[in-house]
């Protein structure tokens, strides 16, 4: 598995987190990428920003998505 390409930040207790979550290691695993997680509630700035958009999806380090996740278009990011 490569270095990771998708970030996936939110936070426990999350319904749309624990959503996001099983697209995003479905689709990683599909094409062949890592994946991390960060929980929010570690990073204050992180938590400041993002407080009212959780789960969101970062492609390579840029936003791609929040609240819910397209497998279709997560693909499509990865260039899959």
């Amino acid at each position: 598995m490569s270095a990771a390409r998708i970030t996936l930040l939110g936070k426990p207790g999350c319904h749309l987190c624990d959503e996001a979550r099983a697209v995003i290691a479905t689709v990683a695993a599909e094409v062949g990428v890592g994946w991390e997680e960060i929980n929010i509630l570690d990073d204050p700035e992180l938590l400041a920003r993002y407080r009212e958009q959780i789960p969101v999806t970062l492609v390579d380090g840029s936003q791609h998505d929040f609240w819910r996740v397209s497998p279709d278009r997560l693909r499509s990011a990865l260039g899959s």
